[in-house]
């Protein structure tokens, strides 16, 4: 099953923010899949929209969240700041260099309406692939959004206000749908945000394949050889928190990402065997025509992506284990090309054996 929102369809120049995320990226894969490799498909047995899509409660939020950064979250004189921050604007008055608040058309506050679509289409998406069954295949959904995986417990980061994906995991967790999960994080950015909010609890454990000395770990303090351990010191960045398992892939060493991803998930496996529910992180911001500066130290190609995707993709299948796909980061012209690829491989097969 895919999850639509057309709210997901963010113009962020009407924010005078100038970050390259295409404004109809996730319909521009809709409109692709509807016209190609689904075609032919009634689109009841792939597609829901957002009819479909649970609310978000502020009680799921703190969950994942510290009350007060909560409270600042809904409250109209600390939304704003929060979005700023998060967003790296830096200043109301306009100082920072991705943001003219004299072209602002729309209230900065519309970014937590946003967010709380975006984690209800990421837990829909956990409670799709865990309960749709499609013959005698493993459940499989995938949200065109969600993925936020920088939101840290008592802040934004990285263009992330709420942690979408512990927010799904800790409600699917509190309503007795799942005990044990991984999230297997590709985006090219470390899992950071994740990685600190689950620390400690073994029935999540995390994978993060990311850019070695890329963003989030340029940041001032972090010493790839230091073992960074929250339980001993609280004095680092939360960002520095590791995964379960990282793998820093080093600019220039594109070939080693899809065999160290291999080796990843075999070891994620051993730190715990079939897990209720994976969760994925498919970021396409390390494609090579992606548009955001940051990303530059991975360069893969479309075929590379897709052979990432198919590896992830095949290992949890062949583990019957459900998946929810969130498709997270993806700036500029041409990062719905990936999804694409992927989804219009997969979602005919899966469709056509529903009926076998």
């Amino acid at each position: 099953m895919i999850l639509y929102h057309p709210s997901m369809a963010l113009n962020m120049g009407d924010y005078g923010i100038s970050i390259p995320i295409h404004t109809d990226k996730n319909k521009m894969v809709l409109d692709t899949l509807k016209a190609g490799a689904l075609k032919d498909i009634p689109e009841t047995l792939w597609l829901r929209g957002p009819e479909f899509f649970a609310e978000i409660a502020q009680e799921d939020i703190l969950r994942v969240h510290s009350p007060d950064y909560v409270h600042r979250l809904f409250s109209p004189g600390g939304i704003d700041k929060e979005i700023i921050e998060a967003y790296e604007l830096d200043t109301l008055s306009g100082n920072g260099k991705r943001w003219n608040p004299s072209k602002l058309a729309r209230p900065l506050k519309d970014f937590l309406t946003l967010s709380l679509i975006n984690a209800g289409g990421t837990y829909t998406c956990g409670l799709t692939a865990l309960e749709f069954r499609t013959g005698k295949q493993t459940g499989f959904a995938c949200f065109l959004g969600g993925g936020n995986h920088h939101a840290q417990r008592d802040y934004g980061k990285g263009f992330c206000i709420i942690n979408d994906v512990v927010v799904s995991l800790r409600k699917l967790q509190a309503e007795g749908r799942i005990r044990t999960a991984w999230v297997v994080d590709t985006d090219a950015h470390k899992g950071d945000g994740t990685a600190a909010l689950t620390w400690g609890d073994s029935s999540i454990r995390t994978l993060s394949i990311h850019m070695e000395r890329g963003w989030p770990l340029n940041e001032p303090g972090y010493d790839p050889n230091a073992v960074y351990d929250p339980s001993v010191s609280t004095d680092f960045n939360p960002s520095f928190t590791p995964s379960d398992i990282d793998i820093g892939i080093p600019e220039g060493r594109d070939a080693d990402y899809i065999p160290r991803l291999a080796e990843g998930l075999s070891r994620l496996e051993e730190l715990l065997p079939r897990p209720d529910i994976a969760l994925v992180v498919g970021g396409v911001d390390p494609y090579e025509k992606d548009e955001l500066a940051s990303t530059k130290p991975l360069q893969l190609t479309k075929e590379t992506l897709f052979d990432r995707d198919m590896l992830v993709y095949n290992f949890l299948r062949e583990r019957h284990i459900p998946t929810a796909w969130t498709t997270a980061g993806g700036y500029g012209a041409y990062s719905w090309e990936i999804h694409v690829n992927f989804l219009g491989h997969i979602m005919p097969q899966r469709t056509a054996a529903a009926h076998l």
